[in-house]
């Protein structure tokens, strides 16, 4: 025998509703086999990705128009200087940065590292327009672009060719940081017409050179390098 679980009225057992206060009455059994229903959709909706053809469209399309704007702007309206090469120069370093990610992700590094300084060379150069004279550029910007393009190349290299951690990275670095260094040194002695003498970067070459001589102990010693890597959590 059941009752109703609102008013405690006795219920027949063919009944599907109380006589009194007309409350379903439900057999507690029958509720294990009904199926749960989730209240989550059954189908995952995603955001459709954007196709690499597509994002290379834009990409062109915004830094196109922001120089083909600038330069015209620069002739017709505001036709003092040219300035608009400063924007040009600029998106057309952002564009050359863009390729391995945009058009051709199978570019070697090697040769996008070469595009990216010869970006940085040909805006420079575009600066020379907006200068008495362009002496600044062949005598001392060029040359620390190429330095600095070939100490990236090498960095490159030495990542790609030895066996690669955190030690050895910045192994690496602290050593190219005290040849680029020395090198924009020599470079300004040399454009400045001043004897060769290191000043300043005797200060970068000796820290970098004491951090340099540290990891490669570090790196010879098994258990220091085993120790390092706990302390550090890599």
């Amino acid at each position: 025998m059941s009752y109703c679980v609102n008013c405690g009225v006795e219920l027949e057992p063919s009944l599907t509703e109380c006589p009194l206060c007309n409350t379903p009455v439900i057999n507690p059994k029958e509720l294990y086999n009904q199926k749960k229903t989730s209240p989550y959709p059954k189908e995952r909706g995603q955001v459709d990705v954007v196709k690499r053809k597509d994002l290379t469209i834009l990409t062109c399309i915004v830094l196109g128009g922001t120089s083909l704007s600038c330069l015209l702007l620069n002739l017709f309206v505001f036709s003092k200087g040219p300035w608009s090469l400063f924007i040009i120069g600029a998106c057309l370093i952002l564009f050359v940065l863009s390729i391995p990610a945009l058009i051709y992700t199978k570019l070697p590094i090697y040769i996008s590292l070469l595009f990216d300084g010869v970006a940085v060379g040909l805006y420079l150069y575009m600066i020379t327009f907006n200068t008495a004279s362009s002496q600044w550029f062949t005598g001392l910007a060029l040359p620390i672009v190429a330095l600095a393009t070939i100490l990236v190349e090498i960095f490159a290299l030495l990542l790609r060719s030895f066996s690669v951690s955190f030690i050895t990275t910045a192994l690496y670095f602290f050593a190219e940081a005290a040849l680029f260094c020395v090198g924009i040194e020599l470079l300004i002695d040399h454009y400045t017409g001043r004897p060769f003498r290191l000043g300043w970067s005797a200060i970068v070459l000796t820290v970098c050179s004491v951090i340099v001589v540290l990891l490669i102990t570090v790196l010879s010693k098994r258990r220091l390098r085993d120790a390092v890597r706990r302390r550090l959590h890599f």
